[in-house]
């Protein structure tokens, strides 16, 4: 479904990730863990072509996005990925139903019965008509959940999706994702500090440095990545040890 080679990216000079290389299986979902500020969200970005990689190639669903043109990846995006943001993105002129709407379009769909559907499974359909400054952060996480899903992605590209959820909807949110993924295929890339999301992933692949260090199994405890670290070997023989 996915495979990313050879995957670099710089900031200011300075080399945020050299060489990455991970595959993801249709149907399965992969964790990106790792310490605050290494690049776990910048990586999602670069997966769903809002930034270039300066080298290396992202093939996803046959199609690699490294070679198209902007305009391409948009349509590409619209039509394949769903993007949970860490901090929700919108468009402040627009309500709550019309940036579903323009999502719709991004994607060349046009279904209100959908933009109606998910928004109560969200329980945020009495918000339809809201300006997204007036909700409140758990209302727009929620609305962002909805914008990412409405177009019935592939694949949903999730950072920190339950943040700034209370116990309650974070756990009607996972059983959403549960649902897409059990009776629609959906696949999960995350980003968590939650246990609950990070439980969710068949596998976690631990950030460090600019590569992947370690893999770890289902049930990853994010607090405490030595309990079933397992160090990945490079092609040049090299084991990179974490710090702890």
């Amino acid at each position: 479904m996915l495979i990313c080679e050879n995957l670099s990216f710089s900031v200011d000079g300075h080399k945020l990730f050299s060489n990455i290389d991970f595959k993801i299986k249709k149907e399965k979902d992969l964790l990106i863990t790792g310490p605050s500020g290494i690049g776990k969200t910048t990586l999602l970005h670069l997966l769903a072509g809002l930034l270039q990689s300066n080298s290396g190639s992202i093939n996803l669903y046959g199609q690699d996005i490294s070679k198209l043109t902007q305009h391409q990846i948009d349509k590409f995006r619209g039509q394949n990925i769903g993007i949970v943001f860490q901090k929700p993105h919108f468009v402040n002129s627009l309500t709550v139903k019309e940036n579903l709407q323009l999502a719709q379009y991004l994607g060349n769909k046009k279904d209100d019965s959908r933009i109606v559907d998910i928004l109560s499974s969200l329980d945020i359909l009495d918000k339809e008509n809201k300006n997204p400054k007036k909700l409140s952060q758990g209302e727009k996480q929620r609305a962002s959940i909805a914008m990412a899903i409405v177009n019935s992605p592939k694949l949903i590209l999730a950072d920190e999706p339950t943040g700034a959820l209370d116990p309650v909807t974070s756990r009607e949110v996972l059983a959403l994702f549960k649902d897409l993924h059990e009776n629609d295929g959906v696949s999960f890339l995350l980003v968590t500090h939650s246990k609950e999301v990070a439980a969710f992933a068949n596998r976690s692949l631990e950030l460090r440095d600019g590569r992947f260090v370690a893999e770890h199994g289902e049930s990853v405890d994010v607090e405490n990545l030595t309990k079933d670290r397992e160090l990945i070997i490079d092609e040049t023989g090299t084991v990179t040890l974490p710090p702890d």
